[in-house]
């Protein structure tokens, strides 16, 4: 009787190990470090990227600090193309605008999953300050008409009428040096799905919606609506570990 009783305590001792050190691993993670690619319904292809550090409250319950910067695209922004030098513009657009977000947020655990596989749920909310930056859209224009007068200036309703005499958009950094700022706040609310084991690397994706709005109207296209306030959804796909 006292070897089956043995083998049976041996057992039990065996089962009940690997739940005490899942439970140590657990109360153990104290940071998570994440970053990814945002694609969102105001952006094009890929909207921008983030990064995300969050702590631990409790087994239900994480704190985050994070920063994502984006860019907001005009829902009127079509691409067209020259039909002199076979350069691509955006005919109308005045205006860059991209967004930094700094943001505070919690992160409810709504699905747990085991420390070494299996999905994890999460419920999470956000908030934070909005910092708009107008960069000036700069295009190749030919006033003279026979490619002896092609000046680079930012798109202006009043002079660039004819869009046949538009040869296509300088880069980005052109206008940086005459940025301006627009304040604003933003909220956002969402799921995330992830995937990974304690302690070593994660990956997911997160979805969910966000509310935007700014002191003023940044102007994007000057001959179309532009708004103060942006709604949007959107999906993250997120790469992280933890420790």
């Amino acid at each position: 009787m006292a070897r089956p009783l043995l083998l049976l305590l041996a057992f039990v001792l065996m089962s009940v190990a690997p739940a005490v050190a899942q439970s140590d691993e657990d109360e153990s993670f104290q940071n998570e470090l994440s970053y990814g690619v945002n694609f969102n319904s105001n952006g094009g292809l890929i909207g921008g990227a983030f990064i995300r550090s969050s702590f631990f409250i409790d087994e239900h319950m994480y704190q985050f600090g994070g920063l994502e910067i984006v860019e907001v695209k005009h829902p009127k922004e079509i691409r067209d193309f020259s039909p002199i030098s076979g350069e691509s513009f955006v005919y109308g657009k005045q205006n860059y605008l991209f967004v930094v977000r700094p943001h505070y947020g919690r992160e409810v655990v709504l699905f747990k999953k085991a420390p070494e596989s299996g999905v994890q749920v999460n419920g999470l909310a956000a908030i934070g300050p909005s910092l708009g930056l107008l960069v000036p859209y700069y295009i190749d224009y030919n006033y003279g008409g026979q490619g002896t007068n092609i000046r680079t200036e930012q798109y202006d309703p009043g002079r660039h009428l004819d869009r046949d005499y538009i040869l296509g958009s300088d880069n980005v950094f052109r206008g940086l040096g005459e940025m301006k700022v627009k304040p604003g706040i933003h909220f956002k609310a969402g799921l995330s799905f992830e995937y990974g084991r304690y302690r070593e690397s994660i990956a997911g994706i997160e979805v969910g919606f966000m509310v935007e709005a700014f002191a003023s109207k940044p102007v994007i296209i000057p001959n179309a609506d532009n708004s103060q306030t942006f709604t949007s959804v959107y999906l993250n796909l997120y790469y992280g570990s933890r420790k």
